[in-house]
Protein backbone atom coordinates (compact mmCIF):
# COMPACT_ATOMS: atom_id res chain seq x y z
CA UNK A 1 0.00 0.00 0.00
CA UNK A 2 3.00 2.27 0.37
CA UNK A 3 3.93 2.37 -3.32
CA UNK A 4 1.00 4.50 -4.50
CA UNK A 5 1.38 6.99 -1.66
CA UNK A 6 5.08 7.37 -2.46
CA UNK A 7 4.27 7.92 -6.13
CA UNK A 8 1.67 10.53 -5.20
CA UNK A 9 4.33 12.37 -3.19
CA UNK A 10 6.66 12.35 -6.19
CA UNK A 11 3.88 13.53 -8.47
CA UNK A 12 3.01 16.32 -6.05
CA UNK A 13 6.58 17.65 -6.31
CA UNK A 14 6.46 17.49 -10.12
CA UNK A 15 3.13 19.29 -10.32
CA UNK A 16 4.32 21.95 -7.88
CA UNK A 17 7.36 22.57 -10.07
CA UNK A 18 5.02 22.88 -13.06
CA UNK A 19 3.05 25.60 -11.28
CA UNK A 20 -0.12 23.70 -10.39
CA UNK A 21 -2.19 25.66 -7.88
CA UNK A 22 -3.11 22.58 -5.82
CA UNK A 23 -0.45 19.94 -6.61
CA UNK A 24 -1.25 17.50 -3.81
CA UNK A 25 -4.98 17.52 -4.46
CA UNK A 26 -4.36 17.14 -8.21
CA UNK A 27 -2.01 14.20 -7.69
CA UNK A 28 -4.49 12.47 -5.41
CA UNK A 29 -7.40 13.06 -7.77
CA UNK A 30 -5.41 11.67 -10.70
CA UNK A 31 -4.46 8.61 -8.69
CA UNK A 32 -8.05 8.08 -7.59
CA UNK A 33 -9.31 8.30 -11.16
CA UNK A 34 -6.72 5.85 -12.50
CA UNK A 35 -7.31 3.32 -9.72
CA UNK A 36 -11.12 3.82 -9.66
CA UNK A 37 -11.32 4.66 -5.97
CA UNK A 38 -12.18 7.71 -3.90
CA UNK A 39 -9.37 9.94 -2.69
CA UNK A 40 -10.10 8.79 0.85
CA UNK A 41 -9.46 5.18 -0.26
CA UNK A 42 -6.04 5.69 -1.83
CA UNK A 43 -4.23 4.31 1.21
CA UNK A 44 -5.96 0.98 0.62
CA UNK A 45 -4.65 0.39 -2.92
CA UNK A 46 -2.19 -2.55 -2.72
CA UNK A 47 1.24 -2.23 -4.29
CA UNK A 48 0.37 -4.99 -6.74
CA UNK A 49 -2.53 -2.91 -8.10
CA UNK A 50 -0.46 0.18 -8.93
CA UNK A 51 -1.33 1.38 -12.44
CA UNK A 52 1.51 3.06 -14.32
CA UNK A 53 -1.03 5.11 -16.31
CA UNK A 54 -0.90 7.38 -13.29
CA UNK A 55 2.28 8.91 -14.68
CA UNK A 56 0.64 9.49 -18.06
CA UNK A 57 -2.05 11.47 -16.28
CA UNK A 58 0.55 13.41 -14.31
CA UNK A 59 2.41 14.32 -17.50
CA UNK A 60 -0.80 15.64 -19.07
CA UNK A 61 -1.47 17.78 -15.99
CA UNK A 62 2.13 19.05 -16.06
CA UNK A 63 1.55 20.13 -19.66
CA UNK A 64 -1.40 22.28 -18.55
CA UNK A 65 -4.38 20.08 -19.39
CA UNK A 66 -7.21 20.68 -16.91
CA UNK A 67 -7.49 18.09 -14.18
CA UNK A 68 -11.16 17.50 -14.95
CA UNK A 69 -10.47 16.83 -18.63
CA UNK A 70 -7.96 14.15 -17.67
CA UNK A 71 -10.19 12.43 -15.13
CA UNK A 72 -13.40 13.08 -17.08
CA UNK A 73 -15.23 14.23 -13.98
CA UNK A 74 -15.91 17.38 -11.98
CA UNK A 75 -17.42 17.74 -8.53
CA UNK A 76 -20.04 20.41 -7.86
CA UNK A 77 -21.95 20.59 -4.58
CA UNK A 78 -23.35 17.04 -4.23
CA UNK A 79 -22.81 16.03 -7.85
CA UNK A 80 -20.16 14.16 -9.79
CA UNK A 81 -20.46 15.40 -13.36
CA UNK A 82 -18.93 14.09 -16.56
CA UNK A 83 -16.93 16.77 -18.36
CA UNK A 84 -14.31 16.99 -21.07
CA UNK A 85 -13.10 19.11 -23.97
CA UNK A 86 -15.79 21.43 -25.27
CA UNK A 87 -17.62 22.08 -22.01
CA UNK A 88 -16.89 24.63 -19.30
CA UNK A 89 -15.59 23.06 -16.10
CA UNK A 90 -17.81 24.21 -13.18
CA UNK A 91 -16.04 26.19 -10.45
CA UNK A 92 -16.55 26.18 -6.67
CA UNK A 93 -17.47 29.88 -6.58
CA UNK A 94 -20.62 29.13 -8.58
CA UNK A 95 -21.78 26.85 -5.75
CA UNK A 96 -22.39 29.95 -3.61
CA UNK A 97 -24.78 31.39 -6.20
CA UNK A 98 -26.63 28.09 -6.36
CA UNK A 99 -26.91 28.14 -2.57
CA UNK A 100 -28.56 31.55 -2.75
CA UNK A 101 -30.94 30.34 -5.48
CA UNK A 102 -31.97 27.36 -3.35
CA UNK A 103 -32.65 29.58 -0.35
CA UNK A 104 -34.79 31.86 -2.50
CA UNK A 105 -36.77 28.90 -3.85
CA UNK A 106 -37.41 27.64 -0.32
CA UNK A 107 -38.75 31.06 0.68
CA UNK A 108 -41.12 31.29 -2.28
CA UNK A 109 -44.77 30.54 -1.74
CA UNK A 110 -44.84 28.45 -4.93
CA UNK A 111 -45.76 24.77 -5.01
CA UNK A 112 -43.69 23.75 -8.05
CA UNK A 113 -41.29 26.59 -8.85
CA UNK A 114 -40.20 27.04 -12.44
CA UNK A 115 -36.47 27.70 -12.95
CA UNK A 116 -34.44 28.53 -16.05
CA UNK A 117 -30.66 28.05 -16.26
CA UNK A 118 -29.23 30.10 -19.13
CA UNK A 119 -25.95 28.79 -20.54
CA UNK A 120 -26.03 25.54 -18.62
CA UNK A 121 -22.71 24.03 -19.82
CA UNK A 122 -22.36 20.73 -17.94
CA UNK A 123 -25.81 21.27 -16.34
CA UNK A 124 -24.17 21.69 -12.93
CA UNK A 125 -26.51 24.48 -11.82
CA UNK A 126 -29.67 22.92 -13.23
CA UNK A 127 -29.00 19.50 -11.71
CA UNK A 128 -28.04 20.91 -8.32
CA UNK A 129 -31.30 22.86 -8.14
CA UNK A 130 -33.32 19.83 -9.23
CA UNK A 131 -31.58 17.64 -6.63
CA UNK A 132 -31.76 20.06 -3.72
CA UNK A 133 -35.14 21.67 -4.46
CA UNK A 134 -37.09 18.51 -5.29
CA UNK A 135 -40.29 20.24 -6.43
CA UNK A 136 -38.54 22.61 -8.84
CA UNK A 137 -38.88 22.17 -12.58
CA UNK A 138 -35.75 23.30 -14.38
CA UNK A 139 -35.18 24.23 -18.03
CA UNK A 140 -31.50 24.28 -18.99
CA UNK A 141 -30.47 26.19 -22.14
CA UNK A 142 -27.16 25.71 -23.95
CA UNK A 143 -26.25 27.07 -27.38
CA UNK A 144 -23.01 25.14 -28.02
CA UNK A 145 -23.69 21.67 -29.50
CA UNK A 146 -20.68 20.03 -27.83
CA UNK A 147 -21.52 21.42 -24.40
CA UNK A 148 -25.15 20.45 -24.98
CA UNK A 149 -24.08 16.81 -25.41
CA UNK A 150 -22.35 16.93 -22.02
CA UNK A 151 -25.35 18.58 -20.38
CA UNK A 152 -27.79 16.07 -21.84
CA UNK A 153 -25.64 13.13 -20.78
CA UNK A 154 -25.35 14.42 -17.22
CA UNK A 155 -29.08 15.03 -17.03
CA UNK A 156 -29.85 11.54 -18.34
CA UNK A 157 -27.54 9.96 -15.76
CA UNK A 158 -28.27 12.10 -12.70
CA UNK A 159 -31.81 13.46 -12.99
CA UNK A 160 -33.60 10.39 -11.68
CA UNK A 161 -36.93 12.17 -11.19
CA UNK A 162 -37.00 13.83 -14.61
CA UNK A 163 -37.14 17.41 -13.33
CA UNK A 164 -34.64 18.90 -15.81
CA UNK A 165 -35.23 19.53 -19.51
CA UNK A 166 -32.35 20.53 -21.74
CA UNK A 167 -32.75 22.88 -24.72
CA UNK A 168 -30.29 23.58 -27.52
CA UNK A 169 -30.57 27.26 -28.36
CA UNK A 170 -29.39 30.79 -27.78
CA UNK A 171 -30.27 32.04 -24.33
CA UNK A 172 -31.26 35.39 -25.77
CA UNK A 173 -34.28 33.94 -27.57
CA UNK A 174 -34.93 30.48 -26.11
CA UNK A 175 -38.05 29.42 -24.24
CA UNK A 176 -40.34 32.16 -25.48
CA UNK A 177 -43.24 29.87 -24.56
CA UNK A 178 -42.33 30.44 -20.90
CA UNK A 179 -42.32 34.25 -21.08
CA UNK A 180 -43.78 35.80 -17.94
CA UNK A 181 -44.11 32.52 -16.02
CA UNK A 182 -40.68 31.73 -14.59
CA UNK A 183 -40.00 32.06 -10.85
CA UNK A 184 -36.19 32.14 -10.99
CA UNK A 185 -33.59 32.67 -13.71
CA UNK A 186 -30.00 31.74 -12.90
CA UNK A 187 -26.95 32.02 -15.13
CA UNK A 188 -23.19 31.71 -15.16
CA UNK A 189 -22.58 33.36 -18.56
CA UNK A 190 -19.26 34.23 -20.18
CA UNK A 191 -17.97 37.49 -18.72
CA UNK A 192 -14.18 37.80 -19.15
CA UNK A 193 -13.05 40.82 -21.25
CA UNK A 194 -10.59 39.95 -24.01
CA UNK A 195 -8.29 42.61 -22.54
CA UNK A 196 -7.64 40.21 -19.64
CA UNK A 197 -6.53 37.34 -21.87
CA UNK A 198 -2.96 37.30 -20.58
CA UNK A 199 -4.12 37.12 -16.96
CA UNK A 200 -6.36 34.08 -17.44
CA UNK A 201 -4.66 30.83 -16.31
CA UNK A 202 -3.28 28.84 -19.23
CA UNK A 203 -5.29 25.70 -18.49
CA UNK A 204 -8.46 27.81 -18.62
CA UNK A 205 -7.87 29.90 -21.73
CA UNK A 206 -6.35 27.00 -23.71
CA UNK A 207 -8.94 24.37 -22.82
CA UNK A 208 -12.28 25.82 -21.69
CA UNK A 209 -14.47 26.70 -24.70
CA UNK A 210 -14.02 30.31 -25.82
CA UNK A 211 -17.78 30.94 -25.92
CA UNK A 212 -17.93 30.11 -22.20
CA UNK A 213 -15.17 32.55 -21.26
CA UNK A 214 -15.22 35.78 -23.25
CA UNK A 215 -18.26 37.92 -22.52
CA UNK A 216 -18.04 40.36 -25.39
CA UNK A 217 -17.71 44.14 -25.42
CA UNK A 218 -14.91 46.20 -23.95
CA UNK A 219 -16.08 45.37 -20.43
CA UNK A 220 -16.89 41.70 -21.04
CA UNK A 221 -20.51 42.25 -20.02
CA UNK A 222 -22.39 41.85 -23.31
CA UNK A 223 -23.49 38.31 -22.48
CA UNK A 224 -24.78 39.49 -19.10
CA UNK A 225 -26.75 42.20 -20.88
CA UNK A 226 -28.40 39.46 -22.93
CA UNK A 227 -29.18 37.52 -19.75
CA UNK A 228 -30.76 40.64 -18.23
CA UNK A 229 -33.09 41.08 -21.21
CA UNK A 230 -33.98 37.39 -21.25
CA UNK A 231 -34.65 37.33 -17.51
CA UNK A 232 -36.89 40.37 -17.86
CA UNK A 233 -38.80 38.53 -20.58
CA UNK A 234 -39.02 35.17 -18.82
CA UNK A 235 -39.78 36.10 -15.22
CA UNK A 236 -43.19 36.54 -13.75
CA UNK A 237 -43.76 39.73 -11.73
CA UNK A 238 -41.90 39.27 -8.46
CA UNK A 239 -39.58 36.61 -9.89
CA UNK A 240 -35.84 36.59 -9.19
CA UNK A 241 -32.61 36.44 -11.17
CA UNK A 242 -29.06 35.54 -10.13
CA UNK A 243 -26.10 36.08 -12.49
CA UNK A 244 -22.43 35.34 -11.86
CA UNK A 245 -19.71 37.85 -12.78
CA UNK A 246 -16.02 38.41 -12.02
CA UNK A 247 -14.86 39.90 -8.75
CA UNK A 248 -14.06 43.16 -10.58
CA UNK A 249 -17.39 43.62 -12.37
CA UNK A 250 -19.81 44.05 -9.49
CA UNK A 251 -20.43 47.75 -10.07
CA UNK A 252 -20.91 47.37 -13.83
CA UNK A 253 -23.31 44.45 -13.49
CA UNK A 254 -25.27 46.22 -10.78
CA UNK A 255 -26.20 49.01 -13.18
CA UNK A 256 -27.21 46.58 -15.93
CA UNK A 257 -30.16 45.59 -13.71
CA UNK A 258 -31.54 49.12 -13.73
CA UNK A 259 -34.63 50.25 -11.88
CA UNK A 260 -36.06 51.82 -15.04
CA UNK A 261 -36.12 48.33 -16.56
CA UNK A 262 -38.27 47.07 -13.71
CA UNK A 263 -35.62 45.65 -11.37
CA UNK A 264 -35.85 45.95 -7.61
CA UNK A 265 -33.70 44.82 -4.66
CA UNK A 266 -30.54 44.68 -6.80
CA UNK A 267 -27.60 43.40 -4.76
CA UNK A 268 -24.07 42.24 -5.32
CA UNK A 269 -23.31 39.13 -3.31
CA UNK A 270 -19.98 37.68 -2.28
CA UNK A 271 -18.29 34.33 -2.64
CA UNK A 272 -16.39 32.34 -0.02
CA UNK A 273 -13.34 34.60 -0.46
CA UNK A 274 -15.51 37.66 0.33
CA UNK A 275 -15.31 39.01 -3.22
CA UNK A 276 -18.21 40.25 -5.33
CA UNK A 277 -19.29 37.20 -7.34
CA UNK A 278 -22.93 37.42 -8.45
CA UNK A 279 -25.77 39.88 -8.67
CA UNK A 280 -29.37 39.19 -7.67
CA UNK A 281 -32.50 41.16 -8.46
CA UNK A 282 -36.28 40.92 -8.33
CA UNK A 283 -38.62 41.88 -11.16
CA UNK A 284 -41.10 44.48 -10.01
CA UNK A 285 -44.50 43.06 -9.12
CA UNK A 286 -46.43 46.19 -10.01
Amino acid sequence: MKLLLDEIARATARLADAGAASPRADAEELAAAVHRVRRSELHGVPDSAFDARFWEFVARREAGEPLQHITGRAFFRYLELKVGPGVFVPRPETEVMVGWALERLRDMDVRDPLVVDLGTGSAAIALSIALEAPRARVHAVEKDPTAFVHATRNVEELDERGRVRTHLGDFGTALSELDGTVDLVVSNPPYIPMSEWEYVPRDVRDHDPADALWGGGDDGLNAIRVVERSARRLLRPGGYVAVEHSDLQGNGVYWIFAEENGWRDVRNRRDLTNRDRFVTARLAAD
